[in-house]
């Protein structure tokens, strides 16, 4: 009962960040669902449709950069409300455009402004959670990723379909202002929060391990990038997130893209297959969370229970490579076994956002999850560039099959290339000192 009464407002505030994180990943999913419609209407072709990816994924990692930076500096409530009210101005944008060019112009403001996530979603678990409990609140809040996916399918084409593409975009991109009300009437750090009990302060700040300063001002010394980037632990987390952001971004744009090219679905027909495998990416994003959380209550050391997890996780993502071979027997098989990739890659995401806290002060957090995200979306132009060139090319020799089979090998095994190199990096995961 205490520990329930304990667990009140963390839990609310985690309610909020998965919230905020369901529509980040609606409203970028929405092109993937409508490339059909779109590709009919401006004749585009496989590289203008990876462009497209690439206007987002370029502005998303530039504004990575720089709002992990804004939200160390402004804080959680302000750096949050802004990014999502400019995403979601971005998000309606793309009723109002009329071409190719207009579409990368709308994808790039969407991608820099929807920077702000994750930065502020990490940096509101380090505030909100003891260390223990970080990995199973990202893995909640980042299952946000998966729902958003979800409800995407489920609803745009059918909103194309009755109203038109471009109110696809106008309605989900007005659930931010929603969004906005709610934050605004609740959140506060810990310390500020005036409704927030003595007991569930001391719970979040329990297993605290931050260094000890006593001259306060340098412990609000500003920390650079330049600092950052001289610490192994930066690219542990950096060359994590550039090997391994990729492939969920491949499945979140190009998913729908594959249904139709291997099989011929089309419309609201994709709804169901891809509604699965985001279904099944959320209880891998849950259970990915909670796992360390298991490993560290029985004993073991952060760092050996979040390695040994995200080794688990990796292995999970092998099987892909033969999603199509065995897909050709039922379609459904490739999208169960798309799903447990999927699943596997979640469990990880909640896992690698998490090494960030367990090796930073809090200070630097949204500094140095920024700088990871931009290197995991610079990873994201690269497979979008790559992707369009493949499938161009087999397209044009009649065996578009062949490209996706070269992309599925390539999302099997990233992920046991990058906890090797993590692993190399930061064997313990010390904590850093600033």
């Amino acid at each position: 009962m205490q520990q329930q009464a304990i667990g009140k407002y963390r839990w609310a505030i985690c309610a909020l960040v998965f919230f905020a994180t369901t529509i980040n990943y609606l409203d970028r999913a929405v092109i993937s669902l409508l490339k059909s419609n779109l590709e009919n209407e401006f004749s585009w072709t496989e590289s203008d449709y990876s462009n497209i990816v690439i206007a987002f994924q370029l502005a998303y990692a530039i504004g990575l950069l720089f709002a992990g930076r804004l939200i160390d500096k402004i804080g959680t409530k302000l750096g949050y409300a802004v990014s999502i009210f400019a995403w979601s101005i971005a998000a309606i944008c793309h009723a109002l455009v009329s071409g190719t060019f207009g579409f990368g112009v709308a994808r790039a403001f969407l991608g820099v402004t929807e920077a702000g996530n994750f930065p502020s979603a990490i940096k509101t678990t380090a505030e909100w959670f003891p260390k223990k409990e970080r990995a199973f609140a990202t893995g909640i809040f980042n299952s946000g990723t998966n729902i958003g996916a979800i409800v995407a399918p489920l609803t745009v084409p059918l909103i194309a379909a009755k109203m038109g593409w471009q109110w696809a975009f106008i309605l989900t991109g007005a659930i931010g202002f929603i969004w906005l009300i709610c934050w605004y009437a609740f959140y506060e750090i810990p310390s500020k929060h005036k409704r927030l009990s003595k007991a569930e302060f001391d719970y979040i700040h329990g297993d605290e391990d931050e260094i000890k300063v006593t001259d306060a001002i340098a412990d609000t010394r500003k920390v650079s990038w330049t600092q950052l980037l001289k610490f192994r632990q930066t690219w542990t987390f950096v060359l994590g997130k550039f090997l391994t952001d990729p492939i969920w971004w491949f499945y979140l744009f190009w998913l729908p893209a594959f249904l139709k090219a291997q099989y011929g679905i089309t419309g609201t027909a994709v709804s169901m297959p891809v509604a699965l495998v985001y279904t099944m990416s959320t209880f891998g994003s849950i259970i990915g969370g909670w796992l360390p959380m298991y490993f560290i209550k029985k004993g073991w050391a952060v760092f050996r229970a979040r390695k040994t997890s995200m080794f688990i996780y990796a292995l999970l993502a092998l099987p892909v490579v033969f999603a199509q071979y065995l897909g050709s027997l039922n379609m459904w098989l490739a999208v169960v076994i798309i799903g447990i990739a999927t699943s596997g890659h979640q469990a990880w995401s909640a896992n690698i956002f998490t090494t960030v806290s367990d090796m930073f002060p809090k200070k630097a957090v949204g500094t140095v999850t920024g700088i990871g995200g931009m290197a995991g979306s610079l990873g994201g132009l690269l497979i979008a560039k790559l992707a369009g060139l493949l499938f161009d090319h087999y397209k044009a020799l009649g065996s578009i099959e062949t490209g996706y089979y070269i992309m599925f090998f390539i999302c099997g095994f990233a992920y046991l290339a990058a906890w090797l190199i993590m692993h190399a990096l930061s064997p313990k995961m010390k904590r850093v000192v600033l």
